[in-house]
């Protein structure tokens, strides 16, 4: 998914360090010195650490990875398996199609935690121009197992598409770019890299994507890391979207992989939902935490 300003990005967890740091009592005064300073976690920082340094991450996108790799056989000799929402397939044949899996590539494929460490250090939040400098750079890295899965994928003669929320215009060759030079399976008019925007199906969001390509190939898998990658509607409150995946449930993990990604993404802008616009985001986060 695009990195889209919905909202400050104060990821859960960060937000949880700093109201425990700033809940703290002070410690006594210390003689002839000033009190000693109570330190706040920048926000987004435990989210970006997490996910450039443990072993916990790694483990949790390997191992979706893998899960979705052995999925796709099963998927593949099932000529009725589709992994399209059926709002999205309703009219369409899907008998004598090709296979594909549709996968999302920021935080998904690709790893874009250097710009959000670069937005740590220089003390400031998402922008239009700083993210479509780093894009500009086509220095993301592949995510453990990303690689991986897209290969054996091709081997099985699956089509990968990559349907992101990155702009077509400026973004399509940097992102391509990007993506071939990792060694994911790129065609060579960059075709099955279809990013907002994209004259082919210039819908907001991704279900006009989805359905372009579930009218020329049949679906065997969706990966992504935000709701609004598997199916429309994710801009809305919790409870619209919890009614909104109840019929899919049973998807996750058969049909439906979802990475991890606690930096960034539509769940922040369902909880300021909740919320009146005057209170600041991070009270708003706080106030909704469960207590038992």
């Amino acid at each position: 998914m695009r990195l889209i300003p919905l909202m400050p990005r104060a990821a859960l967890l960060p937000l949880l360090l700093c109201v425990a740091a700033c809940a703290t009592a002070p410690k006594p005064k210390p003689e002839g010195g000033s009190a000693p300073a109570v330190e706040v976690v920048a926000p987004n920082l435990a989210a970006t650490a997490w996910m450039q340094a443990s072993q916990e991450y790694r483990g949790a996108v390997r191992g979706t990875f893998a899960a979705a790799a052995r999925q796709l056989e099963t998927a593949l000799a099932q000529p009725d398996w589709d992994a399209l929402p059926p709002s999205e397939r309703v009219g369409l044949p899907m008998q004598g199609l090709p296979a594909a899996v549709i996968v999302d590539a920021d935080e998904t494929m690709i790893d874009n935690s250097p710009y959000q460490a670069r937005n740590i250090r220089d003390e400031r939040g998402y922008s239009l121009p700083s993210w479509q400098a780093w894009v500009a750079e086509s220095k993301a890295r592949a995510l453990p197992g990303a690689l991986d899965f897209a290969r054996h994928a091709e081997r099985l003669g699956v089509t990968v598409f990559f349907v992101t929320n990155r702009a077509h215009d400026p973004e399509r060759a940097p992102t391509v770019a990007n993506l071939r030079a990792l060694g994911f399976p790129v065609r060579e008019d960059g075709s099955n890299v279809i990013l907002q925007g994209d004259p082919r199906a210039p819908g907001e969001d991704k279900g006009t994507r989805r359905r372009w390509v579930g009218e020329r190939y049949r679906v065997l898998l969706m990966l992504g890391d935000n709701l609004g990658d598997f199916i429309d509607g994710s801009r809305a409150d919790h409870p619209s979207r919890n009614a909104l995946i109840a019929p899919y449930e049973s998807w996750w993990g058969e049909r439906w992989f979802m990475l991890p990604n606690p930096s960034y993404g539509s769940w922040e802008s369902a909880i300021r939902r909740a919320c009146d616009r005057s209170i600041p985001p991070a009270r708003c986060m706080r106030d909704g935490l469960r207590h038992d």
